[in-house]
């Protein structure tokens, strides 16, 4: 039998996923994936001889070590382990996941919590930036108990609150890589924005439907996801990604009109399936272009005037508020605030087993 590897799986918001110390990892970046896929038992849509939930919601592994960093105090790779092909990218961040990690930092003795709350500085190493990361500790311990709620997990918990002051072009290299706060491909206008997440934001009526069909019929809507899939593949190189086939990003956000009570409606493909709700940094992305003038969005949400704005991104499981500073700078949008309220709850440590090599 091959050996145990400690683990810790982890709902973080609306994803789950495994947790381990870097430690407990292969060094060698391929030896690690393949490890990681033998875990969550890909490449198979089942993933039914792994942990793997057969969804990429739940086909997620976060990578934690105390950070060298200045002003970090851990470091945070974020892995997407693909379901039914053999392919693990660190090509994205994912704020979902990230809700657990100062728990898990805490727990596994990385940073000494305080009595109360605790804020941990997570560098999020997939696009070398630092978010805040508030978690409760009464008495100086971890707790996931609380009154917190988020749309897409029943029930309650504790609260926490992630603050993503370095997000704009983390991974693009500018809040809009291209350039432009609209670009057009195969006739279609898009907006290509990164804030935090790369994600390629369109009107949903200019792909013939409404925005608020459910996820089922979007995954069921072959001529609509080959659209999508193309202009994807358009967008990657000018938004400073490459050859995007094999990777995750950018996200494809499908916008219309609020009808909520939101700022805007939305649909994401993640990047070839229907996101159940929505990705925490897609929706700090999507809020931004909300809030952009001449981007595909900003006609079409309703926000609060003011620098300081709450920015209600609906989709299909409810609502992610993002909690943003704005202003326009010399003709530019600039974000200096950007949080959002989280929830997780660790479900299970102990040991995995990858399945043996002959």
């Amino acid at each position: 039998m091959s050996e145990g590897i400690p683990c810790t799986w982890m709902r973080g918001g609306t994803s789950k996923g495994a947790f381990f110390l870097a430690r407990d990892l292969p060094a060698v970046e391929a030896e690690r994936d393949a490890l990681l896929l033998s875990v969550m038992g890909s490449p198979d849509p089942r993933q039914i001889d792994g942990i793997g939930g057969a969804d990429p919601l739940t086909s997620k592994v976060a990578v934690v070590s105390a950070s060298d960093r200045p002003g970090a105090d851990v470091d945070y790779l974020f892995l997407q382990v693909f379901v039914d092909r053999a392919v693990v990218t660190d090509r994205q961040n994912c704020g979902n996941i990230l809700s657990g990690v100062a728990q898990f930092a805490v727990e596994k003795g990385l940073v000494r919590a305080a009595d109360g709350r605790t804020e941990v500085a997570v560098h999020m190493v997939n696009s070398a930036q630092v978010a805040g990361v508030t978690i409760e500790t009464p008495g100086g311990a971890v707790t996931y108990e609380g009154n917190a709620r988020i749309d897409g997990v029943p029930g309650t918990a504790a609260p926490v609150l992630q603050n993503f002051p370095e997000a704009a072009g983390s991974t693009c290299g500018a809040l809009l890589p291209t350039g432009n706060a609209t670009d057009v491909f195969d006739g279609v206008a898009a907006t290509c924005i990164d804030n935090g997440m790369p994600v390629v934001v369109l009107r949903a009526a200019d792909l013939g439907i409404t925005g608020y069909e459910d996820r089922a019929d979007l995954e069921a809507n072959g001529a609509l996801k080959e659209r999508l899939e193309s202009i994807r593949r358009q967008t990657g190189p000018l938004m400073n990604l490459g050859d995007v086939e094999e990777k995750s990003v950018p996200k494809m956000t499908l916008a219309a009109p609020p009808r909520g009570g939101g700022a805007i409606a939305t649909r994401t493909f993640i990047p070839h399936r229907c996101h159940v709700s929505i990705g925490v940094l897609g929706a700090v992305s999507v809020a931004t272009a909300c809030v952009l003038p001449g981007s595909t969005a900003h006609a079409l949400a309703q926000v609060p005037d003011g620098n300081e704005k709450l920015v209600s991104v609906e989709h299909p499981s409810g609502e992610t508020s993002v909690m943003m500073n704005v202003s326009l700078e010399d003709g530019a949008l600039r974000v200096s605030r950007a949080a959002v309220l989280r929830t997780a709850r660790k479900l299970f440590e102990g040991q995995v087993f990858p399945r043996c090599v002959p």
